[in-house]
C-alpha cells in the first residue's frame, strides 16, 4: 500500500537527497585519476579541439596545480603523464611544458578559493554560441545547473598567456561557475573535479539546445523561482558524484588505458 502519496514535495525532497547520500559515496580515485578521466571524458563529450583547451585542478600544496602537458591531446592523458606546476607554470613534477595559456587558471585560483578544478575548452557549440558574443539561455529542464551561473565575456582579450588575460578572465567569471568566452569558447569551475567535468558535459550541450532553438524560433525563458529550484536540486554534491561515477565507467570502455584500477560508485 502507498505511503507517500500525500507527501509535499519538500518532504519528498528531503528523503530523496538522504537515499542519496547513503547511496553515492566519494570514491577511491586519486586527484590524478580524476583529472585524467576528465579529460577522456572532455574528449567523449565533443570538447576535443586538437591541443586547445586546459583542464587543472589543484595540486596537493598551495600555489599547485596538476595539468595536461602540452603536445598531448584530451584522449591522450593519463594518470601518469599529468604535470604538476607552480603558479609561474614552472614543473614541479612531470616531463614537458604546460599549455602557457594555463596562466588565467592561476589568476581564477587565486580569487576564487572555493574553485578546485577548472575545465577550459573550446568545444564546438560552445565555441559556436561565442562566435555570435550571445550569453548562455538556459530555457531546459536538464541544463539548469547553469541558470543564473554562467557570465558572460563580450570583449575577446586576446590570446590568453598574458597576467591581463587572466585578470580580465578571472573578474568577468565573479562568483559564478561558468563563463562563455566570446570568439573563444567556455570555462566551467567547480569546488570538485566531479563537478567541474559535469558542468563541461552540460554547458556543451546547453549551448546546442540554443543553437538548436535559435535556429527554429524564440526561446521561451524558465519561471525564475522554478528554475533556481531545479539548480539547487541538480547541484549537488552526491549528484556529481553519481554523474562523474557513469561517465568515468563509460570513459574506461573507450579508454581502458587511462587509469590503473577500477571506478566505483
Amino acid at each position: 500500500m502507498a505511503s507517500t502519496l500525500r507527501d509535499s514535495k519538500d518532504v519528498l525532497v528531503s528523503r530523496a537527497k538522504r537515499q542519496m547520500e547513503a547511496f553515492f559515496g566519494d570514491s577511491d580515485l586519486t586527484t590524478r585519476q580524476k583529472l585524467a578521466l576528465t579529460c577522456r571524458i572532455a574528449f567523449d563529450g565533443g570538447h576535443d579541439s586538437g591541443l586547445a583547451g586546459q583542464i587543472s585542478a589543484r595540486g596537493p600544496r598551495p600555489g599547485t596545480y596538476y595539468t595536461q602537458r602540452l603536445g598531448l591531446g584530451f584522449d591522450e592523458i593519463t594518470e601518469d603523464n599529468l604535470l604538476l606546476v607552480d603558479e609561474d607554470l614552472q614543473v614541479l613534477e612531470g616531463e614537458g611544458m604546460p599549455n602557457p595559456a594555463n596562466r588565467f587558471h592561476t589568476w581564477i585560483y587565486r580569487v576564487r578559493e572555493d574553485v578546485n578544478c577548472i575545465v577550459h575548452t573550446h568545444s564546438l557549440h560552445t565555441a559556436a554560441l561565442a562566435m555570435l558574443e550571445v550569453p548562455l539561455v538556459v530555457s531546459q529542464m536538464d541544463t539548469t545547473p547553469l541558470y543564473d551561473d554562467c557570465a558572460f565575456l563580450k570583449d575577446w582579450p586576446g590570446v590568453p598567456v598574458g597576467n591581463e588575460e587572466g585578470e580580465i578572465i578571472a573578474g568577468a567569471l565573479g562568483d559564478k561557475r561558468a563563463i562563455i568566452l566570446a570568439h573563444h569558447g567556455q570555462l566551467v569551475t567547480g569546488a570538485t573535479i566531479e563537478e567541474a567535468c559535469n558542468l563541461a558535459m552540460l554547458i556543451e550541450r546547453a549551448a546546442r539546445l540554443q543553437l538548436l532553438a535559435m535556429a527554429a524560433g524564440t526561446i521561451q525563458p524558465l519561471d525564475p523561482e522554478l528554475a533556481r529550484e531545479a539548480h539547487d536540486w541538480t547541484s549537488t554534491d552526491r549528484r556529481n558524484k553519481a554523474n562523474f561515477a557513469y561517465y568515468a565507467r563509460r570513459a574506461l570502455r573507450n579508454h581502458p588505458d587511462c587509469i590503473k584500477g577500477q571506478v566505483g560508485n
